[in-house]
């Protein structure tokens, strides 16, 4: 068994050419689709999977280390999940600092001074395309929602609490908090913390490849005919 050298530790872009691409149901967010792909031995295989938009969270951390949450329902899974701030990448947004900044003002009605990359994830890489940004965010002060902005649906009876981040680490190695970004985003604020990495951590303006790779995956998949809709 080859052990990888340091720069080898990295995921690679890779695209094996698509047959076909076919629109089996259309949702609010996701689109369901299906992809004749041809392997490197010349079959051809079906992958069913949802496309997404991707999406940013936030860890936003205040000066007593507490993590600001949400209590969010989601249906899909009939729970009150205790998440980060987070939300879809809208269409035409390019700056995904400026999606986090937007979606810590929308949820929790705060502003961060500083703002750092924890980790970049895929959140189930084997049937959804979604990538999704975490930023660990300091140096909060209280700002009002954004112009336009109207609370409503889940939101509209999410609650907004701190919970200290050590708590929060306990919380989700006992399995009592569940949500993927909470998860990610908690465990990788606390290593960067205890470990004296949060100085090392990425820009909050860094490149973030995974998206490049998905324009231009959308861009094959268009020039075949593939009925997706942009996002």
């Amino acid at each position: 068994m080859r052990v990888l050298s340091g720069d080898e530790v990295r995921d690679e872009p890779l695209a094996w050419p698509v047959r076909s691409h076919t629109l089996l149901g259309g949702g609010l967010v996701s689109d369901f689709v299906r992809d004749e792909v041809e392997t490197p031995a010349g079959e051809v295989m079906k992958r069913d999977y949802l496309l997404h938009p991707g999406a940013v969270g936030i860890i936003a951390l205040d000066d007593a280390e507490r993590v600001v949450v949400v209590r969010q329902l989601r249906h899909p899974v009939g729970f009150r999940l205790i998440e980060p701030p987070a939300g879809l990448i809208d269409a035409g947004e390019t700056s995904w600092l400026a999606v986090a900044q937007r979606e810590l003002a929308e949820e929790v009605e705060l502003a961060a001074s500083d703002w750092r990359i924890l980790v970049d994830y895929m959140t189930s890489p084997g049937c959804l395309q979604e990538t999704l940004r975490v930023f660990l965010a300091r140096g909060l002060s209280r700002v009002g929602r954004p112009d336009g902005f109207i609370v409503e649906h889940e939101e509209a009876d999410m609650e907004v609490c701190l919970v200290p981040l050590d708590d929060l680490v306990d919380a989700i190695y006992a399995g009592r908090v569940q949500n993927p970004t909470m998860v990610v985003g908690a465990l990788a604020a606390y290593a960067a913390l205890r470990t004296g990495r949060v100085d090392a951590l990425r820009a909050a303006d860094a490149p973030w490849p995974a998206r490049d790779a998905k324009q231009a995956r959308d861009a094959r998949i268009h020039a075949l005919g593939g009925e997706t809709r942009p996002r």
